[in-house]
């Protein structure tokens, strides 16, 4: 069953993110030859007007090809291919996959929150109760204590908004960092170093996590906290994001098969279908927005990237040179393929681990 839930989870996101591309590829009339749900060979095809739809044997995927990026026919005008457009027009195209996965994301999110009635509140950065014998207890932290500020090794700084963001960024960092403290009404600074836990098997400082809180909410609310739930995430992954650059966090990425396995584990705690839905929904959410940060990257291969090279073309008035941007996409697709290589070994090391 997991593999279905998998298919079906990368299936909705990639599918909304190639309709975004397709929608607005025709609403400024580019030539759109085929949009096609998979990868591989076709299994079925119907052709509507000029475009033909397609689903292929590979169920993950998916493509929009459109005159003048990924085909040439010479009874196409100019105007209505790909490099025909103004290029504003070409960013508004190349960005708007990445806009749906956000308002998939939020949609999503908001759903999830409709249909429980109310939504969780992330716990408050306060310390409620400190563990015998622990870093925390050996740095004088006690219940109470307002977490204010973290400073990392590194000079990351982070004024925590809530609980979960001092959890996040704690499970990238096993060394010492500086906390600053409000007891009191008082402020004061101590350094502090997890230790590793086996039963956890993780580094950890030595303080519960506080439980989260619920709210009412009604129609209208719910979608001000999606929106709000949806923001959270996308800055998390970005942080994420700016950190692995630096080598950090590596060994947190994972890739196919670590979603395959994360979607399964996810999926086989629900104890109904209503809470199966929910946990696929909000998998959906999360992934989607994580699609969407991750297709912003200035790669050539991906959308960032290839809004950049527009941008670079509008400022100095001329195409690109075809070769310098050749050899950028290969550069690119040999970078993902080895991160590709680097996750997928991961993932199989964390599973025989």
């Amino acid at each position: 069953m997991q593999i279905i839930y998998f298919i079906l989870l990368l299936g909705v996101i990639i599918l909304v993110h190639e309709i975004g591309h397709l929608l607005v590829a025709k609403f400024f009339g580019v030539y759109c030859g085929e949009f096609a749900i998979g990868m591989g060979p076709k299994l079925f095809s119907i052709k509507k007007k000029e475009t033909t739809y397609s689903i292929r044997a590979i169920p993950i995927g998916g493509f929009v090809t459109m005159a003048g990026d990924d085909f040439e026919e010479k009874d196409i005008p100019v105007e209505r291919t790909l490099p025909g457009i103004h290029p504003l027009k070409r960013i508004a195209i190349m960005l708007a996959g990445i806009v749906m996965n956000f308002l998939l994301a939020w949609i999503v999110m908001s759903s999830i929150i409709i249909m429980n009635g109310s939504v969780n509140l992330p716990p408050e950065p306060v310390i409620i109760g400190v563990i015998e014998n622990s870093p925390a207890s050996e740095a004088g932290l006690q219940e109470g204590d307002i977490i204010r500020k973290i400073e990392y090794s590194d000079g990351t700084v982070i004024h925590p908004r809530d609980f979960y963001e001092i959890l996040n960024y704690n499970s990238l960092y096993t060394d010492e960092r500086m906390m600053t403290i409000e007891r009191d009404g008082k402020l004061f600074t101590i350094k502090i170093t997890p230790a590793y836990f086996e039963k956890d098997n993780q580094y950890l400082i030595g303080i519960p996590i506080p439980p989260a809180g619920s709210k009412p909410v009604n129609f209208i609310e719910s979608f001000q906290y999606g929106a709000i739930y949806t923001a959270n995430v996308t800055t998390d992954t970005f942080n994420a994001l700016t950190r692995l650059v630096r080598g950090i966090g590596l060994n947190q990425l994972s890739g196919p098969i670590g979603i395959l396995n994360v979607t399964g584990e996810i999926m086989s705690q629900a104890n109904s279908f209503v809470e199966g839905l929910k946990y696929f929904l909000n998998l959906v959410a999360v992934m989607s927005a994580n699609v969407a940060i991750f297709n912003l990257l200035p790669l050539p291969i991906m959308d960032g990237g290839r809004v950049l090279i527009t941008v670079i073309e509008m400022i100095i008035r001329k195409p690109v040179n075809k070769k310098l941007e050749q050899m950028l996409m290969l550069g690119s697709m040999a970078l993902m393929m080895l991160l590709m290589l680097f996750v997928t070994y991961q993932d199989i090391f964390n599973i025989f681990k």
